[in-house]
């Protein structure tokens, strides 16, 4: 006997065994094989969710994307000197200023790969569209390794450094001891970059933090992301705009947060009583469906395939569940971090003196803040346009409170989808970008 008549018998014989019709015996290994797929399914998918219960820190935190745009960043520096000089002079203001405060970080070097990563592939009319300061706070900028290199004031347009009254050096040299609170000298040094990047007239101010890199093509994704946040902000009728723009975020904050648990609850309560009223309405409607799900079979159903799929949907995170349309999104709320922002020049203004009025505190911090008293609306580009690849902060105890995965606190602020990029999609999107290109100034496209 051929196994095409075996087979058949066998699985009676395994279906009687088991006391079950062969009808009713595939229905449970039917279910049994999709509580295993599905669990695997999602197992594979939410890896690089920080909100499943099956992140994998080794997978989700590997460097791909961003590795790729290392290499063309350094590559831009090494050849800084063939790289075309930005103009001098220009007969009109940039669309964007960009500045980067960058410190000394002992044992760590990233401005290279920031800047080196925010220029490569650009065109020159991208190019041309953005002034780019990179501020060396320190009272001896000599400190910092990159001052005396060649390529930094070839690729940039202006190389900030303190330019103070004597009395205000003291002040500055005091605040960079050892023993005095961070936060102060912090907000100091991002104040008077963002008041260098006011001073030059641009629409819009970026503050990028200087151990970034930036995807192929962020440049028209966020010129593109800007038009539409002011378009959102008239269309809710905020007349004074939006605060920021975000170029980058961090999804571990975007989880099932604890604050809307009691959606949560009534969604699976809902669902679960939905799948139990399907069954018994299935039941009591049709006569074969009444034969195959026995009461014990309904009640499996009802009782532990339908609770499992309401867990196995929070075990997947909210994230791989419910994930950012791309374009632009509200984050008001778990927004982090200050890695990249983008303000209108007259938001920029008001920020300035907040943060003198304030004084001490953390920028971004400070930033939430006079957002939440001040009923401001703040957007994120999504995807991320930006990768934190800083793994050592330039605040103290890096390894305190919050690391884990052996990673210390900086190293932990990362955009899992970034790494997920193809640069030949993003490098053939970002040539289709440039044929008509987004002017800040008029907001009109192409030559107008």
């Amino acid at each position: 006997m051929d196994l095409t008549h075996r087979l058949p018998r066998v699985y009676n014989r395994l279906a009687s065994c088991a006391g079950l019709s062969p009808l009713r015996f595939t229905l449970y290994w039917s279910l049994i094989l999709f509580v295993l797929v599905a669990t695997l399914l999602v197992r594979n998918t939410s890896s690089r969710d920080p909100g499943s219960w099956f992140f994998n820190p080794n997978i989700a935190y590997s460097r791909q994307y961003s590795a790729v745009r290392q290499r063309q960043a350094l590559r831009l520096i090494e050849t800084a000197a063939d790289v075309k000089p930005p103009a001098t002079e220009t007969a009109t203001i940039p669309g964007l200023c960009i500045g980067i405060p960058s410190i000394a970080r002992e044992g760590a070097r990233y401005l290279r790969m920031t800047v080196g990563s925010l220029l490569a592939g650009l065109t020159d009319r991208e190019r041309e569209g953005i002034k780019l300061i990179v501020f060396i706070p320190h009272t001896d900028p000599a400190i910092h390794p990159a001052y005396h290199e060649a390529w930094l004031p070839h690729l940039t347009d202006q190389l900030l450094l303190y330019n103070l009254s004597q009395h205000e050096l003291d002040y500055v040299k005091s605040l960079e001891r050892e023993d005095v609170e961070h936060r102060t000298k912090g907000l100091y040094d991002y104040t008077y970059l963002m008041q260098a990047c006011y001073a030059t007239k641009t629409p819009y101010i970026a503050i990028i933090e200087d151990d970034v890199v930036a995807m192929d093509g962020w440049y028209h994704r966020s010129v593109n992301g800007i038009p539409q946040a002011e378009a959102q902000a008239s269309s809710e009728r905020m007349s004074n705009g939006f605060l920021y723009l975000r170029m980058f975020y961090t999804e571990q904050f975007l989880g099932w947060n604890s604050e809307y648990w009691i959606v949560y609850a009534f969604w699976s309560i809902t669902t679960i009583g939905t799948i139990s009223l399907l069954v018994h309405w299935s039941r009591s409607t049709f006569n074969a469906v009444r034969h195959a799900l026995t009461p014990r079979l309904s009640l499996l159903i009802c009782l532990v395939l339908a609770p499992w799929m309401v867990v196995l949907t929070f075990a997947a995170g909210r994230v791989t569940v419910f994930p950012l349309p791309h374009g632009i999104n509200k984050m008001n709320d778990f927004g982090c971090c200050a890695q990249g922002l983008i303000f209108p020049r007259h938001k920029a203004r008001d920020l300035i003196e907040w943060y003198k009025t304030s004084r001490v505190g953390f920028a971004d911090m400070l930033t939430e803040q006079y957002a939440n008293e001040h009923g401001e609306q703040r957007w994120a580009l999504t995807p991320s346009v930006l990768q934190h690849i800083g793994a050592k902060s330039s605040k103290p105890e890096d390894f305190g409170h919050g690391a884990k995965y052996s990673k210390s606190v900086a190293g932990m602020i990362w955009n899992f989808a970034f790494e997920l990029n193809s640069p030949k999609a993003l490098r053939k999107e970002h040539e289709l970008a440039a044929i008509e290109p987004l002017n800040l100034l008029s907001g009109t496209t192409g030559s107008e």
